[in-house]
């Protein structure tokens, strides 16, 4: 039995609002909680981070938080949308969706995945990197 969905989404991609509606489904299969993550780069970490300073990184998450919050509610509505708890969090995404399955015990991770190219078989995008190393099941959704 599915306890905890957890779903990651790039809140700059609204198109991907299937990937949300995907995970709110297998969600209500098991009356499970739903939790939805969108990550913020951190800056601080490299070269570009000295060009920032600290009010800039809490711009952005302040501005994810809303984001995120408004694409929950367009994808799944205002009643569901209510029992969603928002993750925000800065880092890689790769790294940040495994620290939020870990921390909330996820049984399964949605996570969206585009047509991949070239670059992304040399180097493996988000999703792929989730799939190997998540301890809980990852459903793909293109």
């Amino acid at each position: 039995m599915t306890k905890t969905v957890l779903c990651a989404l790039d809140i700059n991609r609204p198109e991907d609002a299937h990937v949300l509606k995907e995970a709110a489904r297998f969600a209500a299969l098991d009356d499970a909680q739903l939790d939805v993550i969108t990550v913020v780069p951190d800056y601080g970490a490299s070269v570009v981070g000295a060009y920032f300073e600290d009010h800039h990184v809490k711009t952005a998450r302040d501005d994810a938080k809303r984001l995120l919050a408004e694409f929950c509610l367009a994808a799944v509505g205002a009643e569901r949308n209510a029992s969603i708890r928002h993750v925000i969090s800065i880092g890689k995404v790769y790294e940040e969706v495994l620290k939020a399955a870990k921390h909330d015990k996820a049984d399964l991770i949605v996570i969206g995945a585009h047509s991949p190219d070239l670059k992304d078989y040399l180097l493996g995008p988000n999703a792929a990197r989730v799939v190997r190393h998540a301890k809980s099941s990852v459903y793909v959704v293109r």
